[in-house]
């Protein structure tokens, strides 16, 4: 068995097609799609990811601006951006890259960000919201991840899905989206006990962990669906999976790779949020 490879650069450019009759829609109306992204500090791997974000809307025709602060800005004078941001009738979605120094109060920033401009889902009502079933804005990883699901017409009801990884960002709100689709879902961590045996009882295995090639062959299931979110840099500067992408893919019958998986399609479920929030925004105003 060789496993059908889940090309998240391929999906992306399909999705991000669908929202280009969106945009311009607004864009007749007089509404510019706009995304606004907070970045405090020069971590390398933050820079990254923040350009491909605002890449990405560019080419789109979605407005983006990116507001970087040195590593030792106050966390007041970041407040005070995101208070200008959330009055701010151009910008439809704040977006506040993590991780953030130690020394600014993590909960509390991302808690200032207007609800209705939370495209990454992050607030606590939000992350509620998700949790009873009825989300405003769900988590742009997790929602890329569905996305696959959809793509392949892959059904959810009865399979047994186990996650590794418990983060905020990705278990958590995946294991919500993952039961409300009628899936068994069991979420695991650095700390369970026997990891392996239960990996190995996937029929849904996502792997969210950090660590270099950490889930083998041997921890899984034959024709397992593989859903790598992991992203590490190996010291010869190549990039890696936390799943070992070369083994793994003779066992399973769907894998994501690393890079060109998951990592598109949080970018394009990032863009299909702030599309929503300018939409609802417009339906708002013309209330």
């Amino acid at each position: 068995m060789m496993a059908n490879i889940l090309d998240g650069k391929a999906l992306s450019q399909k999705l991000r097609a669908g929202f280009k009759q969106r945009i311009e829609s607004l864009a007749a109306r007089g509404v510019r799609t706009g995304l606004a992204v907070i970045q405090v500090g020069n971590d390398p791997a933050s820079q990254i990811y923040v350009r491909n974000k605002i890449n990405a809307c560019e080419q789109a025709g979605i407005h983006s601006e990116k507001h970087l602060f040195p590593a030792k800005a106050t966390q007041r004078q970041v407040f005070d951006k995101i208070a200008e941001l959330n009055a701010d009738p151009a910008i439809h979605g704040i977006l506040v890259q993590l991780p953030l120094p130690a020394e600014i109060d993590q909960h509390a920033l991302l808690e200032a960000i207007d609800l209705e401009k939370d495209v990454d889902g992050f607030r606590a009502e939000n992350v509620g919201a998700l949790a009873l079933g009825n989300p405003r804005f769900i988590p742009c990883t997790p929602y890329g991840i569905m996305k696959f699901f959809d793509s392949e017409n892959i059904g959810l009801a009865g399979k047994e899905a186990v996650i590794v990884g418990r983060s905020n960002i990705v278990g958590k709100p995946l294991a919500s989206l993952l039961m409300g689709a009628g899936a068994t879902v069991t979420l695991c961590h650095s700390k369970t006990c026997d990891l392996a045996s239960h990996c190995r009882r996937a029929e849904i295995l996502v792997v969210a962990i950090g660590r270099p090639a950490f889930v083998t062959a041997d921890m899984i299931k034959p024709g397992a669906i593989v859903i790598d979110v992991g992203i590490n840099r190996l010291p010869d500067g190549t990039l890696c999976g936390d799943v070992d992408f070369e083994r793994v893919k003779e066992i399973a019958s769907f894998i994501t790779p690393v890079p060109g998986g998951v990592g598109p399609m949080t970018i394009t479920m990032l863009m299909a949020n702030t599309l929503q929030s300018a939409e609802r925004a417009r339906r708002r105003n013309a209330a």
